[in-house]
């Protein structure tokens, strides 16, 4: 029987790391709890590429291991179980996992992806590789929908392949497209990776959100530029759309209007609501195009004004009234309207008045007595106080009002019929999930609501799609409720079995033993993130980022402090890299998705050559985040301070 290479690669990597674990032990002159620990990480790696389930191998191997440890005390072991277990699913964080993951599974059963691709390649026609371009764009926006790779893998494998295969696109060029862009809903948020993360090292979701925010932009933008380059430089493997996919229909009553789809649609319609070329045309069907031809300069100067407001008020320092010392404001007219103490008398029994021999005042008392005018506080003129309330607008809101007012005067400039046909598309399909997506994030990166609280918001909005979109049915509520408690359940599992191995590895030793061989190699920090990126990198081949995560992010992230390095930061480069899980042979998910939906003809070896370019730009990222850590702590920092 001949074995795939596939297999034989799993083989190979699973022999070395046994006769590693081998040579360990044979090597040292007394086998200590912290070589245990090393042996049972080992035999873990092991297990899982046999495919035994992960949560339950962790489970598994920790229990036996801590075992040996407590001298074959089960009492003891079964403690540790159960308050790891109980530490790690009290968690709050993780109640925002399965509500993301309901979100996204309705966002995909509502079957925007099909109107959001078809109006995106239309929109992009003139830009070279435009249906590579609108799958890569697609992929993005739909994974930030969904967060589920195999989910946006699928559906664009169904939807953009054929597309891009009948278009003459080269095979390798259109399956790297695919898998790329499916795979950045790992890293950009709401990032189910980036939760479980947080969780792990104890970092705020909230700062990974907004860490990874330009970081994601930055790589899909990497992905379109690397696109529109090879068809520049290849058109053979990206051809342009003919004129015949070009053509956008326009609506019967539209068509009494003009025939020509190129003709200035504002100008058209402005003209017909007069004369006699409205003659067969209601005037209700030329207002409403009116107002969608309204809608963008509308919102912008909503925008700008509501904006330009936001930045120039100052909110007006209270202002108090503060008397001079001395004075009083307070006088009671009579002595019985008064109400406090009554001044004794000074007859029959009273109190004497004090004699000139009595108690004198010291000299000058009489100067010092009278209230200095100079000193007193004055309240400030209210022209000053109403003059502190507004400032200039800054720079930046002068650059964005200029950019936004750009685009708006060049919409209306170049609009035609056909690209007001194009814009009720996106209407229709791309601002809905972009306004999802923006009160979503938003929400947490301003600090308006936790993740949590943002995920419940998300999971009502998908079910408001689902329903305007005249989706939701029962069959689709009730797919979208078990795929989420599957994956939510998976997710647990993996926190709990990860709770209970880290426990039996710090119990051991282990951690210790794998800080002092670190520390003793006497690295930079420099050379500790190219090592543990490394690792991780090829950790990415045989096992999947969510096994790394929870295996080994406990190992990492003690070794930090050391380096100095910070955990947000860390998170960062390790969301960039592990996209590598889903993209790297030969245990490539991405690829065996794809394959699951694709043509006979397109093989795993075409898939895996597409990829590879997509691999390459990751690595290019993960070098320009760290030495530009600007890119991902910038805006965390600002937001944060």
């Amino acid at each position: 029987m001949k074995i795939r290479k596939e297999l034989w690669f799993g083989l190979v990597f699973m022999s070395l790391v046994v006769m590693g674990a081998l040579y360990m032990l044979l090597s040292v002159e007394k086998i200590t709890n912290g070589h245990l620990g090393l042996l049972m990480l080992s035999l873990v790696v092991t297990a899982i590429m046999l495919g035994f389930p992960t949560a339950f191998t962790l489970m598994g191997m920790g229990m036996i291991f801590s075992w040996m440890a407590y001298d074959q005390s089960v009492i003891k072991t079964l403690d540790l179980m159960v308050q790891s277990a109980y530490k790690t699913m009290a968690s709050d964080v993780l109640i925002a996992i399965p509500l993301f993951v309901f979100m996204g599974y309705l966002v995909e059963r509502a079957n925007l992806i099909e109107k959001l691709f078809k109006s995106l390649h239309l929109a992009m026609a003139r830009i070279p590789g435009s249906l590579a371009v609108a799958t890569l764009v697609t992929c993005a926006i739909f994974a930030t929908a969904t967060g589920i790779v195999g989910a946006v893998v699928t559906l664009m494998g169904l939807l953009a392949l054929p597309a891009m295969l009948r278009a003459g696109y080269s095979v390798p060029l259109a399956a790297g497209a695919i898998t790329a862009g499916g795979c950045l809903g790992i890293l950009i948020p709401p990032s189910v990776l980036l939760i479980v993360y947080g969780a792990t090292a104890g970092v705020s979701v909230v700062q990974l959100y907004a860490g990874a925010f330009f970081p994601g932009l930055m790589l899909t933008g990497m992905y379109i530029v690397y696109v529109v380059i090879i068809a520049k430089l290849k058109p053979a493997w990206a051809p342009p759309l003919s004129a015949a996919d070009r053509i956008v229909p326009l609506p019967p009553l539209t068509q009494q209007l003009t025939t020509d789809t190129a003709s200035h649609a504002l100008t058209q319609l402005v003209g017909a609501l007069k004369g006699r070329r409205n003659a067969a045309v209601p005037v209700s069907h030329i207002l409403r195009q009116l107002s969608v031809v309204v809608l963008p300069g509308l919102i912008f100067l909503i925008i700008a004004v509501s904006s330009f407001r936001a930045v120039t008020t100052v909110d007006a320092i209270p202002v108090y009234d503060i008397q001079p010392i001395g004075s009083s404001s307070y006088e009671p007219s009579t002595e019985e309207d008064s109400g406090g103490l009554q001044a004794p008398p000074t007859d029959d029994g009273g109190l004497p008045e004090p004699t000139a021999s009595g108690l004198q005042d010291p000299p000058g008392a009489e100067q010092s007595i009278a209230p200095p005018a100079a000193a007193s506080v004055a309240s400030p003129e209210p022209a000053e106080a109403e003059a502190a309330t507004t400032r200039a607008a800054p720079t930046w809101w002068w650059v964005c009002f200029a950019i936004l007012g750009a685009l708006v005067s060049l919409f209306y400039l170049f609009l035609s019929f056909a690209r007001l046909e194009i814009f009720k598309m996106l209407l229709s399909s791309f601002f809905p999930l972009m306004i999802l997506i923006i009160s979503v994030l938003g929400s947490i990166v301003m600090g308006l609501a936790t993740p949590t609280e943002a995920a419940a918001m998300g999971a009502l909005g998908g079910f408001v799609l689902a329903v305007a979109y005249r989706r939701l049915t029962m069959r689709v509520l009730q797919e979208a409720v078990f795929l989420t408690a599957k994956t939510s359940a998976m997710v647990c599992w993996l926190f709990v079995g990860s709770a209970i191995f880290s426990a039996a590895f710090a119990l051991l030793g282990g951690q210790n033993l794998v800080e002092e061989w670190v520390l003793s190699m006497d690295l930079s920090t420099t050379q500790f993130l190219i090592m543990s990126q490394v690792i991780i990198f090829l950790l990415g081949w045989p096992l999947e980022w969510t096994e790394i995560i929870v295996i080994f992010m406990p190992i990492f992230i003690p070794l930090l402090d050391n380096f100095g390095v910070d955990p947000l930061f860390f998170g960062l480069l390790v969301a960039l890299n592990l996209q590598t899980a889903f993209l790297s042979p030969p245990v490539a998910m991405a690829a065996f998705y794809l394959k699951g939906v694709a043509p006979k003809h397109v093989t795993l070896n075409q898939i895996f050559l597409g990829m590879l370019p997509f691999m390459g730009i990751q690595v290019l990222a993960i070098v320009m985040l760290y030495q530009f850590p600007a890119i991902g702590m910038w805006l965390p920092e600002t937001l944060y301070k």
